[in-house]
């Protein structure tokens, strides 16, 4: 491995500056993007799938970790800088355009398992996300999720039932896999600096509960918190079969869907999906 410059260094002499309109916030703190690397445990020789990496902050840390990387990136304006540093480490970088929502993400990493490490870029972050976290088949092929996030979704995602945060997101995130805040990250530690604080999460795959079809939960909770202020009888009145299995359960239909826990929530979906 040859030295690297300061990646304010290589953002400077390739002329690149953050896109507002793809959602860039580029780190330059090495010893951060450390840090980050370092969530999922060691990473010496394990696939690691990195989406929006921009000028290479990231996959730097991620490389000199020892991983193997497959970075996905859509501003072509960066892949000069990404292909510097795959000449600094022959044979462990390759590097993707094109859009992560609309590619094959499990054919890019050649059909072995993954660890997911990524600065998402703001605008497409939640979205990709919930397609990580969606599908029938489980375990997935991703072995890890170690994701920046604006502070607030990240918040969501390891909400607990009652809070003003617990929504769709944390059910999705916790009813087969568990969440957890690693790192909080101040927005100074960003160029440009975002007018938000950001969070690192991290999400491990956990045994699904038997009986439950994902696609099921998914329409239930897109449903029950996509009018959250509403009773359980009038957000889920259009879910065939719903205000049955609330009855059978026991649970209050004038609740609200922030009150029930991720278990009440998988118990609807599993409801649901016998009487399919």
């Amino acid at each position: 491995m040859t030295a690297l410059p300061p990646i304010r260094e290589v953002i400077a002499r390739h002329g690149l500056s953050a896109s507002k309109a793809l959602g860039q916030n580029f780190l330059l703190d090495e010893q951060l993007l450390a840090r980050i690397a370092a969530i999922p445990g060691d990473l010496s020789d394990r696939a690691v799938l990195e989406v929006g990496p921009g000028p290479g902050g990231l996959t730097r840390a991620l490389l000199k970790a020892g991983a193997r990387v497959t970075a996905i990136e859509m501003d072509r304006r960066c892949l000069p800088a990404l292909a510097e540093l795959g000449e600094a480490f022959p044979g462990r970088l390759s590097v993707i355009e094109g859009d992560a929502l609309k590619l094959d993400q499990g054919a890019a990493m050649g059909g072995e398992p993954f660890a997911v490490l990524s600065n998402l870029p703001y605008n497409v972050g939640t979205a990709l996300f919930v397609k990580w976290l969606s599908g029938e088949q489980w375990p997935p092929q991703w072995t890890s999720l170690t994701l920046m996030f604006q502070r607030e979704v990240a918040e969501r995602i390891v909400a607990q039932p009652g809070t003003g945060a617990y929504g769709r997101l944390a059910v999705l995130a916790q009813w087969r896999a568990e969440a957890k805040l690693a790192l909080k990250v101040h927005r100074s530690a960003f160029t440009p600096p975002p007018k938000v604080m950001s969070a690192v999460v991290h999400i491990s795959p956990a045994e699904a509960p038997a009986g439950v079809s994902a696609r099921v939960l998914e329409r239930l909770t897109e449903a029950a918190f996509g009018q959250r202020r509403k009773m359980l009888r009038q957000s889920l009145k259009g879910v065939p079969g719903a205000l049955d299995a609330l009855a059978r359960l026991g649970i209050d239909e004038t609740r609200r869907a922030e009150t029930l826990a991720v278990a009440d929530f998988v118990a609807l979906a599993r409801a649901l999906h016998q009487n399919q």
